[in-house]
């Protein structure tokens, strides 16, 4: 009976995790050139910088060699790009963009193995701040509806694969975006200012049931 118990309580333990996980990203934004229509030769473009953000929250797993892990997470993600005048740019003219969101990826993965994992799945990702406290951000989501929240919310998707080792997990991911992220009206310029984020994520993670 003790063995039973032994092994039914083992494979409890294998088909449900309940964990903590933090890391980083390195993430960049991408769109379409736009010129100012006052003065065509300046454009704003795309910057290659990756700017380094924290990632951090807790997770749960569902299943074994197949599993559902959705997690909730605080993100730190951005990017650059640059304001051109006649095709050359400086230093000065780099523009950082930075966020801080709710990010709430659900993840479908297999087990190879009993090491390797490979996962992918949807996200949404709600703005909580951007050049405003954390706080004030907080109050301001309080304050609207669950429809509201969530029509506000970017959708995208992330990739990757993991490694368990014990209570111990590493995971990799690649995140793509498919909402922008910025669009910005402005009369100055020809169009629409869009911009999708993506980011390399890199986390480790701690079971803690």
């Amino acid at each position: 009976m003790a063995v039973l118990l032994s092994a039914s309580a083992s494979m409890a333990q294998r088909s449900f995790k309940l964990g903590l996980k933090g890391g980083a990203n390195l993430s960049t934004l991408r769109g379409q050139d736009v010129f100012n229509t006052s003065d065509p030769s300046i454009r704003i473009g795309d910057n290659q910088t990756r700017l380094t953000g924290f990632v951090g929250g807790m997770y749960a797993r569902f299943g074994s060699s197949l599993f559902i892990q959705p997690e909730f997470l605080f993100s730190q993600k951005g990017g650059t790009f640059n304001i051109y005048r006649d095709g050359i740019t400086n230093d000065q003219n780099q523009v950082d963009v930075r966020f801080t969101n709710i990010d709430v990826p659900v993840l479908l993965g297999i087990r190879i193995g009993q090491v390797l994992r490979l996962n992918a799945g949807p996200i949404a990702s709600l703005q909580v701040a951007q050049n405003q406290g954390l706080r004030d951000a907080l109050n301001d989501i309080g304050a609207r509806s669950a429809r509201e929240n969530l029509n506000r919310a970017a959708l995208g998707y992330q990739a990757g694969v993991g490694f368990d080792i014990g209570n111990l997990s590493l995971d990799l991911r690649y995140e793509g975006g498919l909402s922008n992220v910025i669009n910005t009206n402005d009369s100055n310029l020809n169009s629409q200012l869009m911009r999708k984020g993506n980011l390399w994520q890199a986390t480790l993670g701690f079971a803690i049931f």
